[in-house]
């Protein structure tokens, strides 16, 4: 499969490579987005670049795929979004996206995910997507309902970080109910 890069009104869903790391490492280096991302913030430079990495050894084993958020008027990167646990037989893969305190409650990562979400019921032709959030995420909950994701229940002690295990939220959206969701318009 090949990469996939998308454009939006206002953004483009770019392939993230080393040159990105920078923007990357300022965006996970913040306390107030990686609380809610499964793992503690950046300390160093060369962690982002592991990460960007193993985005790309991911999305060559078909296991996922993740993409910048870069502003189109400014070229700033300002996030990613992406799919993780992609299985294409399953026709099922779990969203997640993150985004630099800057660029919050503008819209940017309500208009990134509605792109990959035509996507993957699109032209990948998945039937569910599943999205597990820690159940104090506000943003991220509300913005996951807006677009139509179902709240199934809580995964107890699902994530581990900071030295101890966290329960969290799991949502879904199937294919027909993501279809309806890509037409509305959410500001978040």
């Amino acid at each position: 499969m090949d990469f996939q890069e998308m454009a939006t009104d206002r953004l483009e869903l770019v392939q993230i490579e080393k040159h990105h790391a920078k923007s990357f490492f300022d965006i996970m280096s913040r306390d107030e987005v990686a609380k809610y991302y499964g793992m503690s913030s950046l300390n160093e430079l060369d962690e982002a670049e592991s990460i960007i990495e193993s985005f790309r050894q991911t999305f060559e084993s078909g296991r996922g795929i993740r993409w910048g958020i870069v502003v189109k008027e400014t070229g700033a990167f300002i996030g990613t979004v992406g799919l993780n646990n992609l299985n294409l037989k399953g026709k099922k893969a779990e969203i997640g996206f993150e985004l630099h305190p800057s660029y919050w409650n503008k819209g940017y990562v309500s208009e990134a995910v509605k792109e990959v979400l035509a996507y993957c019921f699109g032209q990948l032709g998945l039937f569910r997507l599943g999205a597990v959030t820690f159940p104090e995420n506000g943003a991220s909950i509300a913005l996951l309902q807006k677009l139509g994701f179902e709240k199934e229940g809580r995964l107890r002690a699902y994530l581990y970080q900071n030295n101890r295990s966290h329960d969290a939220f799991i949502f879904s959206l199937l294919a027909d109910e993501g279809t309806k969701s890509a037409n509305k318009d959410i500001s978040l």
